[in-house]
C-alpha cells in the first residue's frame, strides 16, 4: 500500500507551496495528460494516465511508496476522493483542494450560485439532469462525454433556456460562451465543460438566502401541502380536493430529477405542490381557461411548470417521458395511454366504483399492480362544529410491476 496519497486540485494556476512539496517528494503521479506534462513532476516518477480512477486507485494501493493524485478543481466535489477513499482501497487521503470547476464557472458568468442546483450528467441518465434544469431557474451540469451541452439542449427542446458554457476552464484553451438553448445542439462543444443553465423567471424567496439552492420547499412558498382551496383562488373540483390532492401526492412521490405529468390539470393545484417538491412537472389540460390558471397559479407560487394546451391522450404524443403520472380526467383511453410510457407511478381517481373497476382494470392490463382505496372527507363548520361539506372518492394507484 502507497504510504501517503496526497491529491491535488488543479485548476490553471499555480500550485501551492503544499502542492509542490508533496508533488516533488511522489514517486507515483496519476493524473490526465495535461496534469502529467506539469514541470514539478518528478521525471522518476512513475505516472499513471488517468481514465478509470477505480483502475488507478487499485495500482496506487498496490505502490509502495508516495503517491499524488492531480485532478481538476476540487477533488473532494464531484471528484475523485470518493472514489479514493473507498473502504476496499483502504488508502487513506491528503488533499490540498483547488476552486471548483463549478466556482470557477460562476465566477466567469459573475453570477451568484448559493441558489443554484448542481448536478452531473452522464449519458445514461441524462434525463434526470434534464428535468432539474426543467424545474429550476439556476442549474450548474457537470457534463461527460454524451451528456454535454448540444444534448441537454435537444431533450429542453420546448423549454427556453440561457446556456453559460465554459470550455476547458483553468486551461490556455478556455472559452467562455453564451447562447440560448435552442443554439447549443448546432455546435461541437469540447469536453470537458460546464454547462449554467439559468431561466425561466425568478422563484419566489422569503429574504436573504440562508440555505444553499433555497428554491426548493417551503421556502418559496406557504408552509405545507395540499393546501385548502383559498390558496389557489377558489373553485377547485371535487377530483382538486385538498384532501384527495394529498393522497395522491404521497403515493406518487414527486422528487428532485423527477418528470411529473398533471394531466386534466384544472387549478393547476397539483401542479404547483409537486413542483414545490422540487420536480419538474408538465400539466395538460384541454381548457385554455385551466391553462392560463395553472400558469398563474405557478408564477404566484415561483415554481416552473411546462402547460401544454391539448386534449389527452393526443396531446401526450410528443412529451418526454415521465416518471410519475396525475390523471385528473380522461377514463381508461388515457390511463392505458400513460401506462404505455411506462412510468414508476400512475394515481387517478373516479366518482363510483364501475369507474374504479374500470380504471383498475386497464392499470393492470398495462402491467401494474393496483390499489384502491375509498377516502371520505367530511369539512367542519368550526365555529358551531356541524358538517359543512363532504366528499366521497375512489383513489386509484398503479405500480409499475419490475420484473427480475
Amino acid at each position: 500500500m502507497a504510504d501517503r496519497v496526497t491529491v491535488i486540485g488543479w485548476d490553471g494556476s499555480p500550485l501551492t507551496a503544499a502542492a509542490r512539496s508533496a508533488l516533488g517528494a511522489a514517486t507515483l503521479v496519476a493524473g490526465a495528460a495535461h496534469h502529467l506534462a506539469l514541470k514539478e513532476v518528478p521525471p522518476a516518477a512513475e505516472r499513471i494516465r488517468l481514465g478509470s480512477v477505480e483502475l488507478a486507485a487499485r495500482r496506487i494501493a498496490q505502490h509502495r511508496g508516495t503517491a499524488v493524485v492531480l485532478a481538476d478543481g476540487d477533488p473532494g466535489f464531484f471528484g475523485v476522493v470518493r472514489t479514493l477513499r473507498a473502504p476496499e482501497h483502504g488508502l487513506e487521503v491528503e488533499v490540498v483542494p483547488a476552486v471548483s470547476s463549478v466556482a470557477a464557472a460562476f465566477a466567469r458568468a459573475g453570477m451568484p450560485w448559493d441558489d443554484a442546483q448542481i448536478v452531473v450528467a452522464h449519458s445514461r441518465d441524462l434525463r434526470r439532469a434534464v428535468n432539474v434544469c426543467r424545474a429550476h431557474t439556476k442549474v450548474a451540469v457537470l457534463t461527460s462525454p454524451g451528456a454535454g451541452p448540444a444534448e441537454l439542449a435537444l431533450l429542453l427542446r420546448d423549454v427556453h433556456r440561457t446556456f453559460v458554457i465554459c470550455e476547458a476552464l483553468g486551461t490556455t484553451q478556455e472559452q467562455v460562451t453564451v447562447l440560448t438553448s435552442d443554439k447549443a445542439a448546432d455546435h461541437v462543444w469540447r469536453d470537458p465543460n460546464v454547462v449554467i443553465v439559468a431561466g425561466g423567471g425568478s422563484a419566489a424567496t422569503q429574504g436573504s438566502p440562508w440555505l444553499a439552492a433555497h428554491e426548493i420547499g417551503y421556502p418559496s412558498g406557504p408552509r405545507g401541502w395540499g393546501l385548502s382551496d383559498s390558496a389557489y383562488g377558489g373553485g377547485l373540483t371535487e377530483g382538486e380536493s385538498g384532501q384527495l390532492r394529498t393522497a395522491q401526492l404521497a403515493r406518487l412521490g414527486p422528487a428532485v430529477g423527477d418528470l411529473v405529468w398533471d394531466i386534466g390539470a384544472g387549478s393547476g393545484a397539483a401542479a404547483v405542490e409537486a413542483a414545490r417538491f422540487g420536480a419538474a412537472v408538465i400539466a395538460v389540460d384541454s381548457d385554455a381557461d385551466a391553462c392560463a390558471r395553472t400558469t398563474a397559479v405557478g408564477r404566484r407560487y415561483g415554481v416552473q411548470l411546462q402547460v401544454v394546451h391539448g386534449r389527452a391522450p393526443q396531446a401526450l404524443e410528443d412529451l418526454p417521458e415521465p416518471d410519475v403520472v396525475r390523471i385528473g380526467g380522461g377514463g381508461t383511453a388515457v390511463v392505458t395511454a400513460c401506462a404505455a410510457r411506462r412510468p414508476e407511478r400512475i394515481v387517478t381517481h373516479a366518482a363510483t366504483r364501475d369507474e374504479a373497476e374500470a380504471l383498475g382494470r386497464a392499470l393492470a392490463d398495462g402491467g401494474y399492480e393496483v390499489e384502491c382505496a375509498l377516502l371520505q372527507s367530511v369539512e367542519l363548520d368550526t365555529s358551531v362544529w356541524v358538517e359543512r361539506e363532504r366528499a366521497v372518492v375512489f383513489l386509484v394507484c398503479g405500480y409499475r410491476v419490475h420484473h427480475p
